[in-house]
């Protein structure tokens, strides 16, 4: 599995460096841009411009002038372990920011989840390769994965596939997101601010999550493997045939 460092530059100031794997990184400039709540929607990213290294890859978004000014207090040029959850953070207030209450979403059929557990590894070819990389996969309500990426930070795999979405101005609450690692609560607040409704874990979750799951209204599933999971939060958009 290969890692490199990825800078995340915007409107020529940077921001961040993470590290992550070498693709799809127009999606995760995308991604983190949206979930980490850098701009309020898609429409404020003017283009994206990934730039290849001899030693790492730069990606540089241009932004609203406004929004690119409020990251002056976030820091500039912080380095990231693998996967970083809270790249570019310096208060304990941004940290543990509450994404915005999310409305009632639709109903998933549970044997959605089931299919969904059951067909993600099929997409994962590159952990058939190297055994060494999470996936993230927003899933169709009938449990078909139609946006996967793969990445060796969990964080980077969601932040992908959020990308993706907003690239291809799909509606994240058309149905829900897997993650093939355990429900940390960056997962959920990323995926919360992006407007997924439902997140399903194959491992378990934090306390954490559970609490901010709880009180952003998303449904939080965890433990899923074959036809069992544990509901954490909001099981009412779950439904179970008698």
């Amino acid at each position: 599995a290969e890692e490199v460092p990825v800078a995340l530059v915007y409107n020529g100031r940077p921001h961040v460096v993470m590290m992550a794997t070498p693709a799809d990184l127009e999606d995760l400039a995308a991604g983190f841009t949206l979930s980490e709540g850098i701009v309020r929607g898609a429409a404020d990213i003017a283009g994206i411009e990934v730039e290849r290294h001899a030693r790492g890859v730069e990606a540089r978004l241009r932004i609203p002038e406004e929004a690119a000014a409020r990251l002056e207090g976030r820091g500039r040029a912080l380095p990231g372990r693998t996967g970083c959850g809270l790249c570019g953070v310096e208060s304990i207030e941004e940290a543990l920011r509450e994404p915005p209450a999310l409305p009632p979403g639709p109903v998933v059929p549970v044997e959605a989840l089931w299919r969904a557990e059951r067909e993600l590894p099929s997409h994962q070819g590159w952990n058939r390769e190297t055994g060494a990389l999470h996936a993230a996969a927003w899933v169709s309500l009938e449990g078909v994965p139609e946006v996967v990426r793969e990445d060796v930070g969990r964080h980077n795999a969601l932040d992908k596939v959020i990308g993706a979405l907003a690239r291809a101005g799909r509606d994240p609450a058309a149905g829900f997101v897997v993650v093939t690692s355990r429900a940390s609560y960056e997962l959920v607040q990323k995926a919360a601010a992006a407007g997924v409704r439902l997140l399903a874990a194959v491992s378990r979750p934090t306390g954490l999550a559970i609490a901010l799951a709880e009180a952003s209204g998303m449904t939080l599933v965890a433990l899923l493997r074959g036809t069992t999971a544990n509901v954490y939060a909001h099981g009412e958009r779950i439904h179970a045939q008698p």
